[in-house]
C-alpha cells in the first residue's frame, strides 16, 4: 500500500499539469483561429448600404424642368441601388425652403438634395437671412447634368449678332430692356452679367416666369431676354424670334449654328446652370462614395442621355470633390453680379 501510494502522490500531479496545459494551449489556438471568422460573420450579417428608401428632396414645384430632370435620376438611382428614390417636392422661397429641410435631416445618406446653381451658388447673395449657408450646409455628392441660355431678341430689332445688339445699345443708353422671370433668377442674373462685360446700360425688366417675359419679347415690348436653350429652340427654329448667342463655353448640341456669347466679343462670359446630388453635412463618405460611383453609371446610360437632351441638358458626370470645386467657385463668381445688380428676395 506504502509503495502505491507514494507512486500516486509523485507521478499524477505532473501528468495531471500537463494535460492542463494541453487543454489550455489547444483552447488558445482555437480562439486565435476563429475569431477572425466570428468577426467577418457579423461584419457580413451587419446591414449594408443603403437599406431602406432614400429620401430626394426637389426645391421646385412637381412637373417642372428640374422636378422632371431629378425623377429622371431617381428612378435611375433607384434601379443601381436597389432601393426606392422618393421624390419629395418641397418648392417656395426660391428653393431656401427645400434647403433647409434637407440640411436639417439626419447625415446618414437617406436623404438627399436635388441641388442646383441658384440654391447653392446664388442665393447665399440673394438671400440676406438665410438660416442654411448651403455651401457649408453640405457634402457633395456629385454633379448631375448643366443647360444653357440663350439670347433671343424680336426678329423687328435692327441686330443680327451680339456686336450689333452691343453697339445698338451703346448708342442708344438706357433705351434697351431685357426680361426675366423675375428679380434674382437665372435669366435676370445672365442678363446683369452680359450688361456688365459689354459695358452697356440695359433696363431689366422683371415678370412672374419667363412665359410672361417671352410673350413681350415675341410683341416687341422688350429688347431681348435670356431663357432656358430647351424653351426656345423651337421657337427659334421656326424664325419666331432671333438667337444671338448662348451662354455657355462651348456651342449647344441643340442650337450648333448659334456662337457663345464668349466667342461673338465677350470672351470668358459664361453662364452655365447645373444640377446635382448633395447630402446634409456629415454623412459617412462610404454613403457619399457609393451614391457617387452608382451616379455616374446612370449618367453613362445612353438612355439617360438622350432624355437629358430632351430637357435640354448634357450630363455631367465627376467626383464629390469636382462638384464641390465647381459650387464654390460659382458661389464667388455670382455674389459680385447679385451685389451690382441691387436683387435682393428677403
Amino acid at each position: 500500500m506504502a509503495s502505491f501510494s507514494t507512486t500516486t502522490t509523485t507521478t499524477t500531479p505532473l501528468a495531471a499539469r500537463k494535460k492542463g496545459l494541453t487543454v489550455r494551449r489547444w483552447l488558445t489556438a482555437l480562439v486565435l483561429t476563429t475569431a477572425p471568422l466570428m468577426l467577418c460573420g457579423f461584419a457580413s450579417a451587419a446591414p449594408s448600404y443603403p437599406n431602406k428608401p432614400i429620401r430626394l428632396i426637389v426645391p421646385f414645384p412637381a412637373g417642372g424642368p428640374t422636378d422632371g430632370m431629378a425623377r429622371l435620376i431617381g428612378q435611375h438611382l433607384s434601379q443601381q441601388l436597389g432601393q426606392p428614390v422618393v421624390v419629395d417636392n418641397r418648392g417656395g422661397a426660391g428653393g431656401t425652403i427645400a434647403t433647409e429641410a434637407a440640411a436639417a435631416a439626419t447625415p446618414d445618406g437617406y436623404t438627399l438634395l436635388f441641388s442646383t446653381t441658384g440654391t447653392m451658388a446664388i442665393n447665399p447673395s440673394l438671400y440676406h437671412s438665410l438660416k442654411v449657408d448651403p455651401v457649408k450646409a453640405f457634402d457633395a455628392v456629385g454633379s448631375v447634368a448643366s443647360t444653357t441660355n440663350v439670347l433671343v431678341v424680336p426678329n423687328s430689332l435692327p441686330a443680327g449678332d451680339v456686336k450689333e445688339f452691343v453697339a445698338l445699345a451703346k448708342q442708344k443708353p438706357g433705351a434697351l430692356t431685357f426680361g426675366s422671370a423675375g428679380n434674382g433668377s437665372s435669366n435676370h442674373l445672365s442678363g446683369e452679367l452680359f450688361k456688365s462685360m459689354a459695358g452697356i446700360d440695359i433696363v431689366h425688366v422683371p415678370y412672374k416666369g419667363s412665359a410672361a417675359a417671352f410673350t413681350d419679347l415675341l410683341g416687341g415690348r422688350i429688347s431681348m431676354m435670356f431663357d432656358t436653350v430647351s424653351s426656345q429652340v423651337q421657337y427659334i427654329g421656326s424664325g419666331k424670334v432671333k438667337a444671338l448667342g448662348v451662354t455657355g463655353a462651348a456651342r449647344s448640341d441643340a442650337l450648333p449654328k448659334v456662337p457663345t456669347i464668349a466667342e461673338s466679343g465677350l470672351p470668358g462670359f459664361d453662364v452655365t446652370i447645373w444640377f446635382g446630388l448633395s447630402a446634409p453635412k456629415g454623412t459617412p463618405p462610404d454613403a457619399v462614395h457609393r451614391l457617387n460611383g452608382e451616379l455616374q453609371k446612370v449618367l453613362a446610360q445612353a438612355d439617360v442621355k438622350k432624355q437629358l437632351a430632351a430637357l435640354g441638358a448634357s450630363p455631367l458626370p465627376g467626383t464629390p470633390a469636382d462638384f464641390d470645386k465647381l459650387i464654390q467657385r460659382d458661389a464667388a463668381k455670382w455674389a459680385p453680379v447679385v451685389k451690382a445688380s441691387g436683387a435682393t428676395l428677403d
